[in-house]
């Protein structure tokens, strides 16, 4: 009789399934979210609409992402999540109502004008900016460990914001704005890429400050940590990922300074990249840090041989649909409604 559980490490694949989902909503509704946190800042109500029209066919699709990374969480480590949530609520409902706020910002500017259309410019900005400070937070207080007690949350629900936790909300707040200037040098032209250009530079400095602040403090929130990263011979085998960062700072600065178009997304891209799989690597087995790993949350083998099944047939559908409206949307996008 066909096992799959027998063949399958299932926890495994689950937790780099959820690992790989997250990540794919940090780099793609990033980029959006970026585009929205410098909206009301462009120089133009022209240069406004060819920002919005450039992320408008996939900004709803992006957030694909973050279901399979909430409900895949849900279904295959019911026991991280009840645990998690209790100790998330606040950030991660400041977060969903941010990107509701936003969605129906993007919805109605299409139908306003004047002062309306102004409004809401200002909640299309304030929802972005909501959205990804509070999953800073959320992403912080992850990282630093919640107090458990048994099996249940036993702290409050205000520890989430943290010191730690506010400064990785600030660190993402300024990343994703870097996601979303490159973004718009490599999807606009004229003015609106020129300014896009200028607002990368200035962000690239306050990207690199924060990430050094978040690589610095990290080692001192865990002594396993501390240990993984600078015992010997981890020091040497994990030294290409800041190395790796480094040089895509390096290449980024350049770009922006040579007039490249597209790669200065993919090196941001990069650079995000190097510091998941850091924070990966740093909280790797743990899904709650530092209580439970992933196969004590995980759910009846049973359970995640079903899911597997589901998301085998799925998820290759999910991504051949999102692949092919970003080829269909490729090239420059233009200030005239096409929403």
């Amino acid at each position: 009789m066909f096992n799959l559980e027998n063949m399958v490490d299932l926890q495994l694949v689950w937790y780099a399934l959820i690992g790989i989902a997250v990540l794919l909503y940090v780099l793609l509704d990033g980029f959006d979210l970026g585009v929205g946190i410098l909206f009301p800042f462009a120089p133009s109500d022209k240069c406004r609409d060819r920002m919005m029209h450039s992320v408008a066919p996939f900004w709803d699709g992006n957030e694909t992402w973050l279901v399979l990374g909430g409900g895949g969480m849900l279904a295959a480590f019911p026991l991280a999540y009840s645990v998690l949530l209790p100790a998330l609520y606040l950030p991660l409902i400041f977060m969903l109502l941010g990107l509701i706020f936003r969605g129906v910002a993007f919805e109605f500017r299409f139908k306003a004008s004047g002062k309306g259309r102004r409004l809401w410019d200002i909640s299309f900005h304030v929802g972005s900016l909501t959205a990804a400070f509070m999953q800073g937070v959320t992403l912080g207080a992850f990282v630093q460990g919640v107090p458990v007690t048994g099996r249940s949350f036993s702290g409050n629900a205000l520890e989430a914001f943290s010191a730690f936790s506010l400064l990785v909300g600030l660190a993402l707040v300024f990343g994703y704005s870097l996601l979303g200037a490159t973004w718009l040098v490599m999807k606009t032209e004229d003015i609106t890429q020129s300014w896009a250009r200028k607002c990368a530079n200035y962000l690239f400095g306050f990207v690199a400050l924060f990430m050094a602040l978040v690589s610095l403090f990290m080692p001192l929130l865990n002594a396993d940590i501390s240990q993984l990263w600078f015992s010997l011979p981890n020091f040497f085998y994990l030294s290409p990922m800041p190395v790796l960062s480094a040089i895509f700072f390096w290449l980024l600065w350049r770009d922006l300074h040579r007039g490249n178009e597209w790669r200065p997304f993919v090196l941001s891209i990069g650079i995000f990249l190097m510091n998941y799989i850091g924070l990966a690597v740093s909280t790797y087995p743990w899904l709650v840090p530092f209580t439970f790993d992933f196969r004590q949350a995980a759910a009846a083998p049973e359970s995640l041989s079903l899911l597997l099944v589901g998301t085998a047939l799925f998820l290759p559908l999910v991504l051949f649909y999102t692949g092919y409206v970003y080829y269909v949307y490729r090239g420059k996008s233009s200030h005239e409604a096409s929403y």
